[in-house]
């Protein structure tokens, strides 16, 4: 399966969402799965599953921002993404930077963070789970 299509302009946070402030380490797009540079200042950064500290996720981006511009991103609660979720399927940051894939996709040796779960064809119920550990 591909990563989760995301059309910018449909995230929004639902009213139970938990949200967080950080300062962009890279250029980021709405919707893109975010993790904390602890090398650089915890600057957000495009998370992916191929390294144990890029894959553990602080959120996902609720707009853009270029680097060093503050950008939003939610931790918790219900994300809104019209169109783009399987009810019932569990989303994971994906090998392809900042992306969310099905958690099918992960592969061996590639680091499992889950983002949540679709709740519905347009929502994710975001809860973050990141393991530290790569698939076997």
């Amino acid at each position: 399966m591909a990563d989760l299509t995301i059309t910018a302009a449909n995230v929004t946070p639902g009213a139970n969402a938990t949200i967080d402030t950080g300062t962009a380490g890279a250029t980021i797009t709405a919707g893109q799965a975010l993790y904390k540079d602890l090398t650089d200042s915890s600057k957000l950064k495009l998370a992916d599953q191929d390294a144990a500290a890029t894959a553990i996720a602080a959120g996902i981006s609720l707009h853009g921002a270029a680097s060093g511009q503050p950008v939003d991103y939610i931790k918790g609660g219900t994300l809104n993404l019209v169109g783009a979720v399987t009810i019932g399927r569990i989303y994971t940051v994906s090998s392809t930077a900042g992306g969310i894939a099905s958690s099918t996709d992960v592969t061996s040796g590639k680091f499992v963070t889950t983002l949540g779960i679709g709740t519905a064809t347009s929502a994710l119920a975001v809860k973050i789970h990141s393991s530290g550990v790569a698939r076997v």
